[in-house]
């Protein structure tokens, strides 16, 4: 009799894979709440790795960090009108405290545009003050009538940006900064996924912004991410909240702003990018654990792990020491390849008699027989090759199961069959993406025709990339 798979099998039920991963990989539990999650320690270890290389990435683009109330009064959000009703669907309201009713309700921050412009109107005064760049990281609740861990989440954590700028200009090229040298630089060099940069359409565009940009991502199963989105707010939120600077030329201006966001959606992503039948397989340039040094058995194995655990420290690569030989070895073998980790060294008596360890490469897959003392200048060449390896995959997934369409019928049936269409947003236009939308079908973005991201919705040559979506 067959031996039952670890995972139910992607092409078999690839919604129902991704909640066996989670679960057998110990990522994450469904929260006491609907629609809120537990994220366990390996999961969170891939979540502080995305914050470390992205908190980086911000703070060169001259961002600071600064932390805002978790309560906004609901007022606030009533003063930017198209925002308010944006989020009035999802909004979480608290309307007693301390066993009383509360004078004015308050909201538990969906994001924090309007909080964030309260106090900006007071700390802008002069054009000296600009432009002025804050990060946040934090928790948000939208609520979710349809969850699924990490992709949609009642309460969740990410980090959100607002800067204030002097000029229009100024707003736009930092927003588009943050899309292309923090986002895009992240998520396709770090996390290995070859996202699709673009301009969100009139309709998808975040509630009270002038333009979003964002970074779409193909899962295994051929439907589309948002991985991320940075938007130009133009003067809207600085009306509202009369957020004003004196110009050099001695007059009152409002300021330009932006706003942009990333969050454990990303985790959700990386799951499904990456990916198998198998388990996860993490980039080893995120992973929090690069290399596990496994025991099989005995005390002189258990001794050599250790040793050579803190020589691949000394030599800079992530490393956890398994020499738990009273658990099968198989079972830990197993367990490890869920969680993805990039390589496995596995070191028995044998192999010390031979002066070998076996290793086992999760992404390529495969095991060989290497010196001992060469890994530690042996891994780290490895652990790019696979890293290279899981974005050449994600982009050739991506090309291969995108069409060039000419009519709406043939976008709508290239993304209902698992993929991805491209076709020129004048053929489409918003009447057209009315018509897809009847059919669960979305316009992820806008892009130029040499991929680039158009500077307007209606330049010459537009494409919109159609699909499906999380």
């Amino acid at each position: 009799m067959a031996k039952a798979p670890v995972l139910t099998p992607q092409a078999e039920d690839f919604p129902r894979w991704y909640q066996d991963l989670i679960n057998k990989a110990e990522l994450a539990d469904n929260g006491p709440v609907r629609g809120t999650m537990v994220i366990r320690p390996y999961g969170y270890g891939l979540w502080e790795r995305m914050q470390q290389e992205m908190d980086a990435r911000i703070k060169d683009a001259g961002a600071q960090n600064a932390y805002f109330p978790l309560f906004i009064p609901q007022s606030y959000l009533t003063r930017e009108a198209e925002h308010v009703e944006g989020f009035a669907p999802e909004l979480a309201v608290v309307t007693h405290g301390g066993g009383k009713e509360l004078e004015e309700p308050v909201v538990v921050r969906p994001t924090s545009e309007t909080i964030i412009n309260d106090y900006f109107s007071k700390w802008v005064q002069s054009y000296r003050d600009l432009p002025l760049l804050i990060n946040q990281w934090a928790n948000v609740v939208r609520w979710e009538m349809r969850p699924r861990v990490f992709l949609r989440t009642s309460e969740f954590l990410w980090q959100e940006g607002h800067t204030a700028h002097a000029s229009y200009e100024d707003a736009r090229d930092y927003a588009a900064r943050i899309h292309k040298d923090v986002y895009a630089d992240f998520m396709i060099n770090v996390l290995g996924i070859d996202v699709v940069l673009g301009r969100k359409t009139p309709k998808e565009r975040f509630a009270g912004a002038i333009n979003t940009l964002t970074l779409e991502g193909m899962m295994g199963d051929g439907k589309a991410l948002q991985m991320g989105t940075s938007h130009e707010l133009g003067t809207n939120f600085a009306k509202a909240f009369n957020t004003q600077y004196l110009s050099k030329d001695g007059k009152q201006e409002l300021v330009w702003q932006t706003s942009w966001g990333v969050s454990t959606r990303m985790v959700g992503g990386l799951i499904m990018s990456h990916g198998d039948d198998n388990g996860l397989r993490v980039p080893p340039r995120l992973a929090s654990v690069q290399v596990v040094v496994m025991a099989i058995k005995g005390d002189e194995a258990v001794a050599k792990v250790r040793e050579l655990g803190d020589r691949l420290k000394a030599a800079g690569i992530r490393v956890q020491v398994d020499d738990r030989v009273d658990t099968p070895f198989g079972r830990r073998a197993v367990d490890w390849e869920l969680k993805g980790v990039p390589v496995r060294v596995e070191i028995g008596p044998r192999d010390l008699e031979a002066g070998t360890a076996m290793l086992a490469r999760r992404i390529p897959g495969g095991k060989e027989p290497v010196s001992i003392d060469a890994l530690a200048e042996l891994l780290p060449t490895v652990l790019e090759e696979d890293q290279a390896q899981l974005l050449r995959e994600s982009r050739e997934r991506r090309e291969a199961r995108t069409s060039e369409v000419a009519t709406i019928e043939e976008a709508a049936e290239a993304a209902t069959s698992g993929g991805w269409a491209r076709i020129p947003w004048a053929t489409l236009g918003a009447e057209g993406e009315a018509k897809l939308a009847e059919q669960a079908v979305s316009v992820r973005c806008l892009v130029a025709e040499d991929g680039s991201v158009p500077e307007a919705d209606d330049a010459p040559g537009t494409v919109a990339i159609v699909a499906r979506a999380y």
